[in-house]
């Protein structure tokens, strides 16, 4: 008898375990040893997004590399999606005791390296961004409000239902924009369509109500912009990050011409260069 309920004990761990570890917030590979530098990928990227970069800084820095819920292999969380790995970030720097952490997000990692880094009594020690914005909502819709970005919109309907096929051609227009070199089409386009669908409309939807254009004035450390320059070009990006970063009181920013969206794809020898130079 003691055997079954010792049985039995062990069973309910295991189960409780495993459906806990399904409510994480993402999943973190560690590679190497030094500075702590935790790295963010874009929405609906995995943490493979910066394979190139890690084996490079994992030579001298411990590379905490995130893959978020939703995302390749990662279960799916229940919404709100960002605040929830927000807070899951924080928790994950406390628990590893993580000191003097340097912060390197891509896309919506970028973002949310702003968003931590705007904290009251946030303790990083620099944060670099790659082709980021405060407030993703502000670029993409008119008359921008983030008050009005809702789940529940007609657009985000259309999403839902949309089928495979047509989800498939969506995936493929949006991987052909986002990077230049063309071998890499196929891998943006197939961590697209691997997202969980309702993390990838209500995901999204977090993120384009997120404005942190007034809250950056807040973060006092160094941050690093390492912006794209297609398809738009150089003069029309330059206005854009001016304007959304005007209240960053400490910055620095270059740009990568001919180079879309994927940095690390397009000019990966120059955004080697330059986040070594940060890292300085």
């Amino acid at each position: 008898m003691k055997s079954i309920k010792r049985i039995s004990l062990l069973t309910f761990c295991i189960i409780n375990f495993s459906l806990g570890a399904q409510n994480h917030a993402f999943d973190v590979k560690v590679v190497g040893k030094g500075e702590p530098v935790l790295l963010f990928p874009g929405f609906t990227c995995t943490g493979d997004v910066w394979n190139e970069l890690v084996a490079e800084l994992s030579k001298t820095k411990e590379c905490h590399i995130f893959t978020f819920a939703g995302f390749g292999e990662v279960p799916p969380i229940e919404k709100p999606w960002l605040s929830k790995i927000k807070e899951d970030i924080l928790n994950y720097i406390s628990n590893k005791n993580l000191e003097n952490v340097i912060v390197i997000g891509h896309s919506l990692g970028g973002t949310l390296g702003l968003w931590l880094a705007s904290d009251k009594n946030a303790a990083y020690h620099k944060i670099i961004i790659i082709d980021a914005l405060p407030s993703t909502g502000a670029l993409m819709v008119p008359n921008f409000d983030s008050e009005t970005i809702v789940y529940d919109n007609p657009y985000n309907q259309r999403l839902l239902d949309m089928d495979e096929k047509s989800f498939d051609a969506m995936a493929t227009q949006m991987a052909f924009g986002m990077a230049l070199n063309k071998d890499k089409h196929e891998q943006i386009k197939e961590w697209i369509i691997k997202t969980d669908r309702e993390t990838y409309v209500y995901g999204f939807t977090d993120l384009l109500k997120l404005d942190l254009r007034e809250a950056i004035a807040r973060i006092t450390i160094p941050v690093v912009i390492l912006a794209a320059t297609k398809p738009y070009g150089e003069d029309v990006v330059k206005i854009t990050y001016e304007e959304q970063y005007k209240n960053l009181t400490a910055y620095s920013i270059s740009y990568a011409k001919e180079s879309a969206h994927f940095i690390m794809y397009d000019q990966p020898d120059w955004l080697l260069q330059h986040i070594k130079k940060a890292l300085e």
